[in-house]
């Protein structure tokens, strides 16, 4: 498979994935063509050498791994971390309003999206919904809206005449609501809005409890630049990084030669701190790896053994060198796109990189045939933060925080290289083969 091809491979998987919950799904339904089998929370779990597997917990975290030839306890577990959500907006429970006979939907910022990005873009919805099914049991099922519903217009120059020279500024209760439709003087807003659902999922609406809705950008990805040597898409940060580990990890040589226990966790809420049931703070990796354990040895003793022997790549996307805006990054840490994945040191620990972790990775790297870059936010900036410290210090694994360069992190419509996906791909699949 060409770089091309493997980033059109990420570009299909992104335009299926607009919801933390979708983006499992897409990977459940590819990794189930190579032989994997789900495993559930609430039952025994009997696990054979070189079996494949894979944990999900409330739709919206996945944990896939290949049992090793060799025990934990011997060899460790190698694991790669990242995350199915992004920033955003989420519609509120009591969400839709009418006002001359225009409906909006009231929304909540999820995380730290950039909000002008937001506007004046062909907008839709997509989640999940819980209901009562026909024998009265509660069920839940993925909801998306493929069309364009929901728009949040500028207001135009003329109103707003300071927009060039002060950046558009949206007040964050007032000015978000996305509008949805107009309605004629016979109709109820929220009565429309759940029919809106009922259509989408087949539900009587009437049987419709609540919902988890995100809002998410319709265009779909693109490669752009004169040579097409660049990406563009919603979500790079962080499907981008969920794509790399799973490619790596479906690999034939991977699968087919694990003597370590492999691993990919991909969790939910890591752009609102992780703390949560379903996200890295979570104890959702800590049970499968403990039930790996378990499901290999009686030995109580072999779980701590197991971990001295792991180690955990967290990868997220990283902050490519822009050249319009030149001050924003440390002179001596500028990264940038196609040059390679990226090293992301922070000694406050925002980032669990460290002497010995970055040189495992440099080793894998030169290994693969991979170039690498090291970067260092500016001291006079808040640093962001990953799973990799979060992950790291509740497991007690040696961690390493990497990731691919972009532009516009966290903006509705993100940009790549499409030569680092692939560098991303081949230095994941050398640390599992490693």
């Amino acid at each position: 498979m060409s770089d091309k091809q493997r980033v059109q491979h990420l570009l299909d998987f992104i335009d299926e994935s607009p919801s933390p919950w979708h983006a499992v799904a897409s990977i459940e339904t590819i990794i189930k063509t190579f032989g994997f089998a789900r495993l559930e929370e609430a039952a025994r779990w009997t696990l054979q050498a070189g079996g494949r597997y894979y944990v999900v917990r409330d739709d919206s975290s996945i944990v896939l791994f290949v049992v090793g030839a060799k025990a934990p306890a011997e060899s460790g577990f190698k694991i790669v971390g990242a995350h199915t959500d992004s920033p955003g907006f989420r519609i509120r429970p009591n969400g839709v309003t009418v006002s001359d006979n225009l409906v909006r939907l009231g929304v909540e910022i999820y995380g730290g999206p950039i909000l002008a990005t937001f506007t004046d873009r062909d907008l839709s919805l997509a989640g999940r919904v819980s209901y009562l099914d026909r024998q009265g049991q509660l069920a839940h099922q993925t909801v998306r809206f493929d069309q364009s519903l929901l728009r949040l217009p500028n207001l135009a120059i003329h109103m707003n005449r300071g927009v060039n020279e002060d950046g558009l500024k949206l007040h964050k209760q007032n000015e978000l609501p996305l509008l949805l439709a107009q309605l004629t003087n016979d109709q109820l807003p929220h009565a429309y809005f759940m029919a809106l659902l009922e259509q989408a999922t087949g539900i009587a609406a009437s049987a419709i409890l609540s919902w988890d809705l995100a809002v998410y950008d319709t265009q779909k990805g693109v490669f752009w630049g004169a040579n097409q040597e660049f990406y563009a898409d919603s979500q790079i940060d962080n499907l981008a990084s969920c794509h790399a580990g799973f490619q790596a990890l479906l690999d034939d040589a991977v699968l087919n030669h694990a003597e370590s226990t492999l691993v990919c966790a991909f969790f939910d809420h890591e752009e609102i701190g992780s703390v949560s049931h379903v996200g890295a703070a979570g104890s959702f990796l800590a049970d499968v790896l403990q039930r790996i354990n378990i499901a290999i040895s009686s030995d109580r003793e072999d779980a701590v053994r197991a971990h001295a022997h792991s180690f955990l790549i967290s990868a997220d996307m990283a902050h490519a060198y822009h050249p319009n805006f030149p001050l924003a990054y440390d002179a001596d840490h500028k990264v940038f796109v196609n040059k390679g994945p990226v090293i992301k040191t922070n000694a406050g620990r925002r980032y669990s990189s460290e002497s010995i972790s970055a040189a495992h990775f440099i080793q894998w790297c030169d290994q693969a045939g991979v170039p690498y870059q090291r970067y260092s936010h500016r001291s006079d900036l808040p640093c962001g933060s990953t799973i990799g410290p979060i992950a790291s210090a509740k497991l007690g694994i040696r961690s390493v925080d990497v990731g691919c360069p972009m532009w516009a992190m966290h903006s509705v419509r993100e940009s790549a290289g499409v030569q680092d996906h692939a560098y991303m791909i081949r230095v994941l699949k050398q640390f599992f083969l490693n």
